[in-house]
């Protein structure tokens, strides 16, 4: 069964206090997003790996490549306004029958079990997630102040979160709502369900400079 990966980077480092994109920050030596991309070839030689970037970004981009001497081969479509906008035009690129991941380009420590396990779960339950328990307490904001919730009943969600290509296809077909926070999302919409994988702790998001460290240390 053919596979791909739609690796949606559209960061602008707000949150880093930085000019740069969180995406191309260095970890390790070299930009986060190359960590990514190396993480899924080493999963499938012959996965199809398709880059969303603004468009303003791709000049960089294709100049950090040249510098890192970073040969991954990949394909770039342009990012879209929100991530559901960039999401839709990765899909574009990808034909069916087959299965699709989707996944953060600044998630760089996804373990190839994690991959692996999602992958071969879509082929049975269409739609797969990883997700890690919630180890924090949690609190409930309400009218009347707060309160303390089963932490039992929630889950932490990861990416890469994989689909049926048909499945996909049609979900992102739907018209946009700001309640549309992944893929997993946008596919309930259609009152498809969702398969839960277990993810990987180290699978972090580098939004932060906090975020950096600790990636920084895993490596």
């Amino acid at each position: 069964m053919k596979q791909s990966v739609i690796i949606v980077a559209g960061g602008k480092g707000l949150r880093m206090g930085s000019d740069l994109p969180k995406q191309f920050l260095p970890v390790g030596g070299k930009p986060v997003l190359m960590h990514t991309l190396e993480a899924f070839r080493k999963y499938d030689a012959m996965l199809q790996i398709i880059l969303v970037l603004p468009r303003e970004q791709q000049d960089f981009w294709k100049q950090l490549c040249e510098e890192h001497h970073f040969s991954v081969e990949h394909l770039i479509a342009d990012g879209g306004e929100t991530r559901f906008h960039s999401v839709k035009n990765g899909l574009a690129l990808v034909e069916a029958p087959g299965l699709v991941g989707v996944h953060d380009g600044v998630r760089p420590f996804v373990t190839l079990e994690v991959i692996r396990r999602c992958y071969k779960l879509a082929e049975q339950h269409k739609a797969v997630i990883p997700v890690v328990d919630v180890v924090e307490t949690l609190r409930h904001l309400t009218d009347a102040g707060s309160e303390t919730v089963s932490r039992t009943e929630y889950k932490l969600v990861q990416t890469p979160q994989v689909f049926e290509v048909e499945l996909l296809k049609q979900a992102y077909g739907q018209e946009f709502t700001p309640f549309f926070t992944d893929d997993a999302s946008v596919v309930e919409a259609m009152g498809v369900p969702v398969y839960l994988a277990e993810g990987n702790r180290e699978n972090i998001k580098i939004t932060t400079p906090f975020d950096l460290k600790i990636g920084s240390a895993l490596l």
